[in-house]
C-alpha cells in the first residue's frame, strides 16, 4: 500500500513533536521516529484497524499516547489526522470533520 499524508495530519504531526520537543529537549526527534514508524507499518497493516468514527481507522502509537486517523482507498491509505488521545472524545470528532 502507499501512504498519503493530508495537510491537517501534517499539521498534528509537528505540532505533536514541538509539544514533546518543549517538555524535554531531544524528545521531539523521538516523537516523530516513533510515529513515522507506527505510519510506516500501515503500508502492511493498513485497514486492519478498527473504523471507530465513520469510516476513519484507528491506529494506536506504540510509545506516545497518540492516534492515527487513516482512511483506506483502493491501494491508499490516507492519513487524516495524528491525534493526541488526551483530547476530549468531542474535540477529536469536531477534528476530524
Amino acid at each position: 500500500m502507499t501512504i498519503e499524508i493530508l495537510d491537517k495530519a501534517e499539521d498534528d504531526f509537528v505540532n505533536g513533536s514541538a509539544f514533546y520537543e518543549s517538555q524535554q529537549s531531544g524528545l521531539g526527534p523521538c516523537f516523530r521516529e516513533s510515529l513515522s514508524a507506527d505510519i510506516e507499518s500501515l503500508r502492511l497493516h493498513g485497514g486492519v484497524h478498527r473504523v471507530v468514527y465513520r469510516n476513519y481507522h484507528r491506529a494506536l502509537s506504540k510509545r506516545f499516547p497518540f492516534a492515527i486517523f487513516y482512511t483506506v482507498s483502493g491501494n491508499t491509505v490516507f492519513i487524516q489526522a495524528v491525534v493526541d488521545c488526551r483530547r476530549k472524545p468531542a474535540w477529536i470528532k469536531e477534528h476530524l470533520k
